[in-house]
C-alpha cells in the first residue's frame, strides 16, 4: 500500500532535495504539495540556486516545451526558426544561441550536443513532455564540481516522475492549426511501476507558409523500489518534421515587399529524431549513498536554412543543409560518505562522468533541399572523462562550506574536413576546475553566500584541429559571486546576487554559415533579484529582475568595439498564479531588454514585452477545462534579431541590415484534461 503525505511548507523545507547538487540525497516515493515554493535556507549553496516543484511547473503557461526552463529566474527561451528547431536561450548577459553555456539534462541524460552541425551545445528540448516533469533543479555560475561542460552561465536539470498520481488524458485545440493529445499513466506491474506516456502534436504557427510542425513523442519507464533506494529503466522516442520561416531583413518589411510572417526561402525546415535508453540505480543508507546512471542516445537531424538568401549564389540561392547523426553514450557515478556524530557534520562525494559522442555531420549547399555541393563532411569521435570530489561541511549553526575540485580530459578525433577530403586530425585538452562556496547564517531568516569557481565549455572539435588557427578544446571560465537570501518578511522569499564571470573564449555567431565559432574573451558583471510572495494559500506572486553588462576583452578587441552582439542587458518576469476552489489561473508578463547587434553598439535591437495567461475550471468527474492565451496584447515585437549582410533577389549588391524573427501573434488554445 502506498502512503501519500501532505506536507506544510515548513516540513517540506526540511526534507526537500539539496538544490540541484543534492537533488538525489533525499527523495520521497510520492509527495503532494500545495504549490508553495520550498524554503532554501540551510539547503542551497548560493542565492542563485533552487528547485521548482511539479505543482509550480504545472501552473506555467508555455508555448513550446523549451519554455519550461523559463521557470529559472532570469532565463529566457525563444525561437528564430521553425518549431522543431532547438530554442534560443538568454541568461546572465549571454545570447546562449541554442544552448551553449547552459547545461541541460533530462533524467540525468545530457541534452547539449557537442560539435553539432549547426551550433555548439545544441539543446533540443522538443522531446520534453511537461506533464511528466516531477521537478526542475537549477543553479547559475561555475560553482559546483558536479557540473562540467556548458555549465558556466547555468545548469537546469529536469527529472521525470516515476509514478503519476492519476492516469491522465488531455486533448487540445487552438488557433494556427494547433492540436495536441496526451495519454499518460503509471500502473503497478512486475513488483514495480510502469510509467507510459504518448504525445502527438501539430502546429502551423501564424506564418504565411505554415510550419506544419508534426511530432510524436513516447516514454516508457519501469521503476522498482523508492527514488533513493531503487532503480529505473527508461526508453524514449521522438520524431518530428517542420517547415521553417527563418529571420527576414527589416528593409523588405519596411518597403512592403514582405509581411512580418512571410518567408524568403519557403523550402527551409527540417526533420529530427531522438531515441534513448537509460537506467538509474540508487542505494542510500545512514552513512553512505550511491548512484549510477547510464544512457545511450541516438539523435538525427536534417536542417535546411537560408539566412543570406542570394548573397553567395545569385542563381541557386544560399540555402545550406546541416545533417547531424550521432550516438551519445555515457556513465555517471557518484558515492557519498556522510560523517556525523563528531560535532561537525560533513559529506564527502566523489564522482565519475564518462561520455562519448560518435558523430557524422556535414555542411552542404542546397536548393530547395536538393544537394548541389559539399562544403565539408566529418566523422567526429569526441570522448571525455570527468572526475570530481566535493566536501561539504557544516562547521556550526551559522557556517557551512562546500569545496570542490573537478578534472576533465577531452579527446577530439576528426576525419573528413573541407569537401570531405578525408583528412584526419586529433587533439586533446585537459582542465582542473576548483570551486568554493561559503554560506553564513541564517540570522533573522537570512543567509549570505560567497561563491567562487572555475568552469568551461568545450569548443567544436572541428575548430580544435584547424591547422592555421586552432581553437582551444576547452575554454575556461572564472566566476565570483556574492548573494543573500531572506525570508524575514512573512510569506516572502527574496534572493539577491551580484556576479562577475570571465570567459577565455566567447562563441561568436556566424550568419552566413549558420553556426558558432570561438572568438575573443569576455567579462560579464550583473545583478539578479528574485522574489516569491504568497499572501494567501491560493495566491502567489513572482517578480524576477536581472541586469547584465557584457564586454569582449583581450587580444584583438578594438577600443569602442567591445560589445558582444546579442548580449541582452536586462530581463524581467512578473507572474500572478491562483488556485482557489474549482478555479485556477496564471498571468505572466515577460520583458526581454535591448541589446547591441554589432560590436560598436551602433545598431541595437529594441526590447520586447509579452503577456501570456491561463484560466482553468475543474468540472465534475475529474475533468479540467483550460484556456491558454499567448501574446495577449498582440505585440509586434521581435523574438530575435541579428545584423549581417544579405542579398535579396533583384538586389544588385549585398546590404547590411537587421534580420529578425517575429514573436507569434496572439493565439488561444483550449484543453480538456481527464484524470482518474
Amino acid at each position: 500500500m502506498q502512503t501519500v503525505l501532505r506536507l506544510t511548507p515548513i516540513a517540506l523545507s526540511l526534507m526537500v532535495c539539496h538544490s540541484a547538487a543534492r537533488a538525489d540525497d533525499l527523495v520521497l516515493q510520492r509527495v503532494l504539495i500545495d504549490g508553495s515554493r520550498a524554503s532554501q535556507l540551510g539547503i542551497a549553496d548560493a542565492a542563485n540556486a533552487g528547485s521548482i516543484s511539479q505543482k509550480q511547473l504545472e501552473m506555467r503557461t508555455v508555448y513550446r516545451p523549451g519554455e519550461l526552463l523559463e521557470a529559472v529566474p532570469g532565463l529566457i527561451a525563444t525561437q528564430h526558426s521553425g518549431e522543431g528547431k532547438a530554442n534560443q536561450f538568454f541568461l546572465r548577459g549571454f545570447n546562449l544561441d541554442h544552448g551553449t553555456d547552459l547545461r541541460t539534462t533530462v533524467d540525468d541524460m545530457p541534452v547539449n550536443q557537442r560539435s553539432h552541425a549547426h551550433g555548439q551545445g545544441w539543446t533540443d528540448l522538443n522531446f520534453l513532455i511537461p506533464e511528466l516533469a516531477a521537478r526542475m533543479d537549477y543553479r547559475k555560475g561555475p560553482y559546483s564540481a558536479r557540473d562540467g561542460d556548458f555549465a558556466s552561465a547555468g545548469a537546469a536539470a529536469v527529472t521525470y516522475a516515476n509514478r503519476l498520481a492519476q492516469t491522465t488524458t488531455s486533448a487540445s485545440i487552438g488557433q494556427n492549426g494547433f492540436a495536441r493529445a496526451l495519454l499518460a499513466g503509471s500502473p503497478e506491474a512486475g513488483g514495480g511501476n510502469l510509467l507510459y506516456a504518448l504525445e502527438a502534436m501539430h502546429n502551423d504557427g501564424p506564418f504565411t507558409r505554415p510550419d506544419d510542425y508534426r511530432k510524436v513523442n513516447a516514454v516508457l519507464r519501469f521503476s522498482q523500489g523508492y527514488a533513493n533506494n531503487g532503480f529505473t529503466v527508461s526508453a524514449m522516442a521522438y520524431r518530428a518534421s517542420w517547415n521553417a520561416t527563418d529571420q527576414i531583413p527589416q528593409r523588405a518589411v519596411d518597403d512592403g515587399s514582405l509581411g512580418r510572417f512571410d518567408a524568403i526561402d519557403d523550402s527551409d525546415g527540417g526533420q529530427a529524431r531522438r531515441y534513448s535508453l537509460s537506467g538509474v540505480w540508487r542505494r542510500t543508507g545512514a552513512d553512505q549513498a550511491s548512484k549510477v546512471n547510464a544512457y545511450v542516445i541516438r539523435n538525427q537531424l536534417d536542417l535546411y536554412s537560408n539566412f543570406t538568401y542570394f548573397l553567395n549564389d545569385p542563381v541557386n540561392g544560399d540555402q545550406f543543409s546541416q545533417p547531424d547523426r550521432r550516438v551519445t553514450s555515457g556513465v555517471d557515478a557518484t558515492h557519498t560518505w556522510h560523517g556525523h556524530g563528531t560535532g561537525v557534520n560533513s559529506d564527502v562525494t566523489v564522482g565519475l562522468q564518462l561520455q562519448n559522442d560518435n558523430i557524422f555531420n556535414g555542411l552542404h549547399n542546397t536548393r530547395r533541399r536538393e544537394r548541389l555541393s559539399t562544403t565539408r563532411e566529418d566523422h567526429i569521435v569526441e570522448s571525455s572523462l570527468g572526475l570530481f570530489a566535493e566536501h561539504q561541511v557544516r562547521w556550526s549553526d551559522k557556517l557551512r562550506s562546500v569545496a570542490g575540485l573537478r578534472a576533465d580530459s577531452y579527446r577530439f578525433d576528426v576525419q573528413g574536413g573541407a569537401s570531405g577530403a578525408g583528412n584526419s586530425a586529433r587533439s586533446r585538452d585537459n582542465q582542473l576546475s576548483p570551486s568554493l562556496n561559503l554560506i553564513f547564517g541564517p540570522w533573522a531568516q537570512t543567509e549570505w553566500y560567497l561563491n567562487a569557481g572555475n568552469g568551461f565549455h568545450s569548443n567544436d572539435a572541428r575548430g580544435t584541429v584547424e591547422r592555421t588557427t586552432p581553437a582551444p578544446g576547452l575554454a575556461r571560465t572564472r566566476g565570483l559571486e556574492v548573494g543573500v537570501r531572506s525570508e524575514l518578511v512573512p510569506r516572502l522569499q527574496s534572493a539577491l546576487s551580484l556576479y562577475r564571470l570571465d570567459m577565455a573564449s566567447e562563441l561568436v555567431y556566424v550568419g552566413d554559415a549558420g553556426n558558432t565559432e570561438a572568438g575573443p574573451g569576455s567579462r560579464r558583471t550583473g545583478i539578479e533579484l528574485s522574489n516569491y510572495y504568497k499572501p494567501f494559500k491560493w495566491l502567489s506572486l513572482d517578480l524576477d529582475l536581472a541586469f547584465a553588462k557584457a564586454r569582449a576583452r583581450g587580444a584583438g578587441v578594438v577600443a569602442g568595439a567591445d560589445r558582444i552582439a546579442g548580449a541582452v542587458e536586462g530581463v524581467g518576469q512578473f507572474a500572478l498564479t491562483l488556485d482557489r476552489g474549482p478555479w485556477s489561473g496564471a498571468l505572466r508578463l515577460r520583458y526581454v531588454g535591448a541589446r547591441p547587434l554589432v560590436e560598436d553598439n551602433s545598431v541595437r535591437a529594441a526590447g520586447s514585452t509579452t503577456m501570456n495567461g491561463r484560466i482553468g475550471y475543474r468540472l465534475a468527474n475529474g475533468l479540467l477545462l483550460e484556456i491558454e492565451g499567448f501574446n495577449l496584447t498582440n505585440r509586434r515585437d521581435s523574438a530575435i534579431a541579428y545584423y549581417y549582410e544579405s542579398r535579396l533577389a533583384g538586389e544588385a549588391s549585398a546590404r547590411e541590415d537587421v534580420h529578425f524573427h517575429p514573436i507569434e501573434s496572439r493565439s488561444l488554445r483550449l484543453t480538456l484534461v481527464k484524470k482518474w
